[in-house]
């Protein structure tokens, strides 16, 4: 590995928990970091796995060279969209990366925010 090369090209989430929007004035989300601190952009492929069928393995997308891409998984990925409900992520990278989830869970009344970094393989 180079001096540059920052990160881990594979990253696995298992506690994938996407939550419903709410009906208050903050939607529950999750949302995943993926930080490029290098000076090559990553091809990076997301595989998303559920317990009660065959995982979906997405399209890869580019993160450019010393940029962080945030994902929205409630919002369409390319035209996939993550189910509601449970679910773990691997994500695969050409290059190094960083990778963090954070979850907004409006599903009581105290608002539960949190972020975590992932399992490097």
């Amino acid at each position: 590995m180079a001096n540059d090369d920052f990160g881990r090209c594979v990253w696995f989430f298992p506690d994938g928990d996407l939550p419903p929007p709410g009906d208050g004035e903050f939607e529950g989300h999750e949302s995943l970091l993926i930080l490029n601190p290098n000076r090559r952009a990553a091809e990076v492929r997301l595989t998303v796995y559920f317990e009660d069928r065959p995982a979906d393995r997405l399209d890869p997308f580019l993160v450019e060279a010393e940029r962080v891409r945030c994902i929205r998984m409630d919002r369409p990925i390319d035209g996939y969209r993550v189910p509601y409900g449970q679910y773990a992520l691997k994500i695969e990278s050409t290059t190094p990366v960083v990778c963090q989830i954070g979850r907004a869970d409006v599903r009581q009344p105290n608002l539960a925010y949190y972020t975590v970094l992932g399992f490097p393989g």
